[in-house]
């Protein structure tokens, strides 16, 4: 059986207009399947709930259902053409209540949309990346028209009423059923308006296309994928609104030195046999320059030797991650007869074989 349509909007029997109007939008919000696009159960309770908002709201359907609810089923009175009637309810007030960016009016009232974001990629060295740089992008974009300001009409002229969407700037668009979509309208663009006499530099539209170049600022630190935000340098926004922005992702080649890992720096550092076994002091490369470390004597390859300070920038928190320079063992290709005669005396003398724990 189906539930009941007051249950489903969580009203009272004797609830006034205003309580049902103002349940249905609080639920409507919630479920519309803009806003659960991965979500079917939440598709199936907006069809519920716009189904019980199109009988309570109104009066004649109302009395029917209150005298006896079976005579409604799954999509409206017996006998009634059923579907959820979306010419009598104001989307502009309920969609323009989901946040910024969509271009909804509230309150009946259309406003321009907000322009689109811009996406476009930038391939750094690693060598910028550390230090931050300034880099060119071009792009092409949609920016106000310069003869109507991004109006859409001659100087002067006036706009009118859109009735295709009642000057809401969005239209209810019924998929079958009482499944209900809205979305901005066609005939105005979103604006609510038309305009009377369109401008002749942009034919109304209130942009142009153009390539732009802008010189980004890249912070140090960046990685691949870190994005960059220029505020307003996206496409223009409909009939003078806000334009959206320009996102500048970042590619960063690999380093010949050094490997990333967080924000710190790694790095392989070759010493001598001599050098691991007796201790020394030699020098690493750093962003920028060089610092001299200490090799502890006895060192094995794969020891890892930590410099405080002389990583990579952290970007969100200020300061630089370490240096770690792994220890690796560099063995000679070929030896002096002098220098093979000595290995050779202090194999004799050593008499160690580090093998041995492998046989116990």
């Amino acid at each position: 059986m189906a539930r009941d349509l007051y249950e489903v909007l969580g009203v009272a029997r004797g609830a006034s207009d205003d309580e049902i109007k103002k349940a249905y939008r609080k639920l409507a919000r919630k479920y519309h399947p803009d806003q659960n696009p991965d979500d079917p159960k939440a598709e199936d309770r907006f069809k519920e709930v716009s189904h019980a908002y199109d009988v309570l709201s109104d009066p004649d359907k109302r009395k029917q259902y209150d005298m006896g609810p079976q005579m409604f089923g799954q999509g409206g009175p017996a006998g009634g053409a059923g579907g959820f009637d979306p010419s009598g309810f104001d989307f502009g007030d309920l969609f323009g209540m989901f946040g910024g960016g969509r271009g909804e009016g509230r309150a009946g009232k259309a406003s321009s949309r907000r322009g689109a974001d811009v996406e476009v990629n930038v391939t750094l060295s690693f060598d910028q990346a550390m230090a931050g740089a300034s880099v060119p992008v071009t792009y092409d974009v949609e920016e106000a028209c310069r003869d109507c300001k991004g109006s859409g009409g001659k100087p002067g002229s006036k706009s009118s009423l859109c009735q295709e969407c009642r000057g809401r700037g969005v239209v209810g668009r019924n998929l079958g059923g009482f499944e209900v979509m809205s979305q901005p309208c066609s005939a105005c663009g979103g604006a609510g308006t038309i305009v009377d006499d369109p401008c002749d530099g942009c034919r109304g539209a209130g942009t142009r296309l153009v390539r732009r170049t802008e010189q980004v600022t890249v912070p140090a630190g960046v990685r691949t994928g870190t994005k960059v935000r220029r505020k307003g340098r996206g496409q223009a926004g409909g009939r003078g609104a806000q334009a959206g922005d320009l996102i500048v992702t970042t590619h960063v080649t690999p380093s010949r030195v050094f490997t990333r890992n967080g924000d710190d720096l790694e790095i392989e550092l070759p010493v001598t046999f001599a050098e691991a076994t007796l201790g020394a002091k030699v020098e690493v490369p750093v962003l920028g320059g060089k610092v001299a470390v200490t090799v502890p004597a006895g060192s094995t390859s794969g020891k890892a030797l930590r410099v405080r300070g002389k990583g990579a920038p952290k970007l969100k928190s200020g300061g630089h991650g370490d240096l770690i320079a792994r220890i690796r063992i560099a063995v000679p290709d070929r030896l002096t007869d002098e220098q093979r005669e000595a290995l050779q005396r202090f194999a004799e003398l050593d008499g160690a074989n580090p093998r041995e724990g492998l046989f116990r």
